[in-house]
């Protein structure tokens, strides 16, 4: 009878266990995205990609940032940025291939921004093809002789995230 009991209560401690592991196991979609609102109006959402960069001759790596805007007031009222370490060695604009989900890879233009370290994309048309999309693949030159890099997103949560910040922006969806 002892062990029947002790059996028993073994289960339910260890069902207990697994409860409490599953709940904290059960985030949301959203846990991945950084939210941020500015005093200029700028509202953001951020999302890490789920590769690594190496930079520093090897000595460094970090995951690249994708971040989608939107601006409460004024023009483009939607952008998506991507934050590099590394910068890149062009001016103006730089060719970004961009493939969401298993999709065509598409050439886009995208604006090089401050210091080469963040390439932007501005309109909603680059945000609506992400409200959809489950990952995004990113990639692009550093230069011309420096090779490519990848920037590979899982956009979980991704049509949550752009529903927030529309709602916050005041804005409807692209």
């Amino acid at each position: 009878m002892r062990l029947l009991v002790g059996i028993g209560g073994a289960i339910a401690t260890a069902l207990l266990l697994a409860s409490v592991c599953g709940v904290a196991q059960a985030g949301t979609a959203l846990d991945n995205w950084r939210f941020d609102e500015g005093s200029d109006g700028l509202v953001t959402a951020s999302l890490y990609a789920t590769n690594k960069l190496i930079t520093g001759g090897g000595a460094l790596s970090y995951s690249p940032v994708l971040t989608i805007a939107c601006r409460k007031d004024g023009e483009p009222r939607w952008s998506e940025w991507l934050h590099v370490n590394d910068a890149v060695s062009a001016r103006g604009t730089i060719t970004m291939s961009v493939t969401a989900d298993q999709g065509k890879k598409v050439s886009e233009s995208w604006a090089v921004g401050t210091r080469g370290r963040m390439l932007v994309r501005d309109g909603s048309d680059g945000i609506k093809r992400l409200v959809s999309a489950n990952r995004l693949l990113l990639s692009w030159r550093f230069g011309l002789l420096s090779g490519r890099a990848e920037a590979d997103f899982d956009l979980a949560g991704v049509d949550e995230a752009v529903g927030q910040i529309a709602s916050t922006c005041n804005v409807e969806l692209p």
